[in-house]
């Protein structure tokens, strides 16, 4: 049977580029039959990724049928995967997050949760002496997952194993990381083609707090002025988004990569508590500028509070 190897919701560089590494690396050098897949389509930055390193996009699935073997990468959170997962059969985890619990599988598996930043460099350590045997576009995509997950080496879970990973992988294939990341977060920052509904939940994630449940969206950007300037519509559309998604509010969190410092749009008091409590911040606008706040995983959702 063919395993299917795919990330979270929503796919951001690492969920689109970890399944492709995998998916190799089982069908290449396992002699087992993988394929990559995505729960969405992938975000600017990623489909950068695949276009600049000539790799197809990987066929978008809404869901797992009962028994399908499946490699999960870069979540272990039930609420970010197809609601048939736990028909699925789950073979292996790989992850990089906190363990949430939910997930039930058939026997057994293979799990591999590791505290760095980003899920290519523990799929790099799993590899071992088989590193030597990834062709270009699989050490690209590998550097591309690292340089985005630690938004090159400024995020507070960069590790030094990441940045000696990515060291490597860049030396390997001959790449600037400070241009390679330029071009990769340009076009992180390109959102034109994008609706409000789109720019909220394309790296937008649930979380309960005290009872409340949110989506906590983020924008990373070399330009935040482009989504500053829909504020007022990003705003209006946030309710909707909340109505739609069986959420109480919205978070969206705009980051300045450049300056390391995040804006959370404050559309209503529920929110303006929430950053006054959370952030130790006094908001008196529409907006709260939080310096050195980069990673949601590290810094915005273990300080959120109600």
């Amino acid at each position: 049977m063919i395993t299917l190897v795919f990330g979270h919701k929503s796919p951001d560089t690492d969920s689109t580029g970890s399944p492709l590494i995998w998916s190799w690396y089982l069908n290449e050098i396992k002699g087992e039959t993988a394929k990559a897949v995505l729960l969405g389509e992938p975000n600017t930055e990623a489909a950068f990724v695949l276009k600049r390193w000539n790799q197809a996009k990987p066929e978008i699935v809404d869901g797992v049928t009962a028994g399908q073997r499946c490699v999960v990468v870069d979540t272990n959170n039930p609420a970010e995967l197809p609601e048939t997962i736990n028909d699925a059969d789950v073979v292996q985890i790989i992850d990089h997050h906190k363990l949430v619990g939910g997930l039930e599988t058939k026997g057994p598996i293979d799990i591999t949760i590791r505290p760095v930043a980003c899920t290519a460099t523990i799929m790099y350590d799993l590899m071992g002496e088989d590193t030597v045997k990834m062709p270009e576009e699989i050490k690209a995509l590998a550097l591309s997952c690292i340089l985005s997950d630690t938004l090159e080496f400024r995020s507070p879970t960069t590790t030094d194993r990441d940045v000696e990973v990515a060291k490597i992988l860049a030396g390997e294939l001959g790449v600037s990381i400070p241009d390679y990341a330029s071009e990769m977060f340009a076009a992180k920052s390109d959102v034109s083609a994008y609706s409000d509904a789109e720019l909220i939940r394309m790296d937008s994630k649930q979380y309960e707090v005290g009872g409340t449940k949110f989506r906590v969206s983020v924008l990373e950007t070399t330009a935040p002025d482009i989504p500053l300037g829909r504020k007022e519509s990003l705003m209006e559309t946030m309710k909707q988004v909340a109505q739609e998604d069986g959420v109480d509010e919205v978070l969206l969190f705009i980051v300045d990569i450049l300056k390391e410092e995040a804006t959370l749009l404050i559309p209503n008091d529920r929110v303006k508590a929430v950053a006054e409590k959370s952030f130790a911040t006094s908001v008196s606008g529409d907006t709260a500028v939080l310096p050195g706040i980069v990673s949601r995983k590290k810094q915005i959702i273990p300080n959120l509070a109600v």
